[in-house]
């Protein structure tokens, strides 16, 4: 059964576990010190990073980092789904469709007026659960690294 709740201190292991899964897929590397840093973040409540985990049977299965922020067009928070996981033995059983209404039912809770992500053009297995919720827009996204 799944369950969608805030993250814990106690689930840095689970955390820690599907945080590598989630950067071998996108292959990337990460120094440990970003690892941590984020990691420290998502546990202080002055953050604006905010963590939720979906669970099955007791066991963490996925988590959504989310990052809250002000915005030019709105009175009310905006909020940025930056990463999201599920373990990939688990994929396909309704964690990650759990996982996300529990992520608009938080933005929703909190009033937040916009909710948005995006993710790679050929991830086409998120892509059918994102699509499901709301088509992609024309959006094109530049990127400058400045500082890691």
């Amino acid at each position: 059964m799944a369950e969608v709740r805030p993250i814990t201190p106690d689930d840095e292991a689970d955390w820690r576990r599907l945080w590598a899964q989630y950067l071998a897929f996108y292959e990337t590397d990460l120094d440990p010190a970003i690892t941590d840093h984020t990691w420290a973040r998502v546990c202080d409540p002055a953050s604006a990073i905010r963590a939720l985990v979906v669970t099955d049977n007791g066991v963490m299965a996925g988590f959504a980092m989310l990052v809250r922020h002000q915005g030019t067009w709105t009175r009310s928070p905006i909020c940025y789904l930056e990463d999201f996981c599920v373990d990939e033995t688990v994929r396909g059983n309704g964690l990650g469709r759990a996982l996300l209404d529990g992520c608009l039912a938080l933005a929703r809770a909190e009033g937040w007026s916009r909710f948005y992500w995006h993710t790679n053009a050929d991830n086409h297995r998120a892509r059918a659960l994102y699509d499901s919720y709301v088509a992609a827009d024309d959006n094109v996204k530049y990127r400058i690294t400045l500082i890691e």
